[in-house]
Formats: C-alpha cells, structure tokens, sequence
C-alpha cells in the first residue's frame, strides 16, 4: 500500500506518442488539445484525490462512489461518454493466491484505472504500449485492451497452479494403503477455484459487449484485440469448469473411502463383538442363582468350560479373519 503517493502515474500521449507526465491539475487543460489523451494511475487513493478526478474527467458520482469501495463485482457500466469497468485480478504469490480489484474509467480522451489491494502494477502494460505507438495511436481503447489482456494473464498461472495441487491431491487420494482424510484439501482447493471463476467468468459478457457495442471508444480495428482476450477468457473458464468436475468426482471419491473406512471399523467391532459374546454366555449361566446345577459337582466341568471358550472364540477370529473383518 502507498498512501503517500497514491498517483503512480500521469501521462499525456498524442498521435501515440508519450509527450510526458504531466500534474493532475493539467488534466482538464490537456484534454482540450487535439489528438490527444491521458492515461492516469492511481493506487488505493483517498476521498480528496477521486474527487479531483471526478472533476478534471467530469466523472459520474455513483461510478466514483463504486471506485472509492474495494468490495466490486467484475462488471462494465455506462454512464454517458464514459465506461466503467471493474476487473478481480489474481496475483499468485508463493503458495497462495491473492485477489486484488483495478476499477477503470474510460473515455474517448482518458484512461484512469484505480488498484486496490494485491496486485501487479501497469508499469510493464504502460510500457509496452509506448514500444507500439501506431497502436497506441488508436487511443483509449488500445490501453483499455492492454489492461484486461495483462490481467487476464495472470489468470492462467494460477489456474496452472490450482492444478497441480489438483494432481498432488488426486495422486494421494488413491495412494494405496493411504489413510488421510482429503475432503478438506479438495474443499480449500474448490474455494480457491470458485473464487478464480469468479473473477473470470464476468470477462465473457463485458467483452462481448465491448466488441458490439461504444464504437466511439473501442474503434473497429481494435475489436479484433478484445476477441482475442475473449478466446482466452473462454479457455480459462472451459479448463476450470472441467477442473471443477473432477473436484466434484475426487471429493465423491474421498467420501466413499471415509465411508469404507468406517464400515471396516464397525466390522471390526462386529466380529470382536461376537467372539467376547461366547465367554459372555457361558458366565452367565453360571451367574443364575439355582441350587441345583448338575454341572457343578462334575470335576472336569471347569476345564471344560475354558475349553469351550478357547476353541469357541479361537474358531470365530479364525473365522472373522478369513472375511476380513479382523
């Protein structure tokens, strides 16, 4: 977070060409002269700068109200002249993927985007488009490309990630002998997933719009860019859509060995139920209180009693063991 300098940068292009940074309080006079737009930067500004903003690109106050709070769902709205996009990036970083948001507004004349929390900077997006003048000479609409198509990038590494914990969990899964529990390795790992569609799969209805609709920001020779970012978009939500099946089948998988694994415990407790039942029978009968008992006065009646018990419960583990329940 840099709240101290929450303008990351502030830029004037004419014909493609970068003619400087220049102050924010120079916007509005820029944007009088010919062939000619800005492209602003800023990162978790405050309350003081939007507003200066608002004023210098006469910006819709609902839209900057929706700028000023980080919680946004990924859409693409109008107001007037003016678009505003919300995008979710996905910023993968060790072993944890972080979720940040960039708001853009857009204009004929302007680009101003708006990051919060985790996310990569435009730097490397700014200068690659000045490498292309006669593409940046198409104006906002190049950059607007440019940005969506840097974000949705950093979709696929994390995609690429997610499956591979996919495999390392899959493989454990049915690792014979295997005792772990994977129910919550593949439940974090769906959250995670869900979260990746989530930023993604709102891209297929705003490109779609972007490339049949404002004509008067996206010119036509630009549309042919957005249709690449659109195919991207739908490989990335066809790859996680299948993931997400076969999330949904390991976790099916993963429950019924839960389950086995409970029904060999019970079995288990059946069989030694039923061997401990045969002692348990023969002591109760000589726990009934009769005077009388011809048993009790034979001299080999206690020798055979144990004797009983011993081949008795010896044959049922044998016989428990040959099923596989001990």
């Amino acid at each position: 977070m840099n709240q101290q300098n929450p303008v990351v940068n502030c830029t004037a292009y004419r014909n493609g060409l970068k003619l400087g940074d220049i102050h924010i309080e120079e916007i509005s006079d820029v944007l009088l002269e010919d062939d000619t737009f800005v492209w602003v930067g800023l990162l978790e500004p405050d309350d003081a700068l939007l507003l200066k903003m608002k004023e210098e690109f006469n910006l819709h106050e609902l839209a900057i109200e929706d700028a000023r709070n980080a919680h946004q769902r990924p859409k693409l709205e109008e107001y007037g002249e003016t678009l505003f996009m919300v995008l979710h990036t996905v910023h993968l970083v060790a072993d944890a993927i972080e979720i940040g948001e960039t708001h853009i507004f857009i204009g004929p004349r302007f680009v101003l985007t708006v990051r919060h929390g985790s996310s990569a900077g435009y730097t490397a997006v700014r200068e690659h488009c000045e490498k292309m003048p006669e593409r940046l000479a198409k104006g906002p609409g190049f950059v607007l490309y440019s940005i969506v198509d840097f974000v949705v990038d950093q979709y696929q590494p994390a995609l690429d990630f997610l499956q591979h914990q996919f495999r390392r969990d899959e493989e454990e899964l049915f690792t014979p002998g295997s005792q772990k529990d994977s129910l919550p390795d593949f439940y974090r790992l769906k959250n995670r997933l869900l979260v990746l569609q989530a930023a993604a799969s709102p891209l297929v209805d705003m490109c779609t719009r972007l490339l049949r609709f404002h004509g008067e920001i996206i010119p036509k020779d630009i549309r042919v860019y957005f249709r690449d970012v659109l195919d991207h978009v739908a490989r990335i939500t066809q790859t996680s859509d299948r993931m997400q099946e076969m999330i949904n089948a390991a976790m099916q998988v993963a429950l019924a060995q839960v389950t086995i694994r409970q029904n060999e415990v019970v079995k288990r407790l059946a069989g030694w139920g039923a061997i401990l039942a045969v002692p348990t029978m023969l002591f109760s009968l000589y726990g009934m209180n009769f005077k009388f008992m011809p048993e009790l006065e034979w001299k080999w009646g206690y020798p055979a009693v144990l004797s009983i018990i011993v081949v008795g419960c010896l044959a049922l583990h044998r016989r428990f063991r040959k099923a596989g329940w001990l």
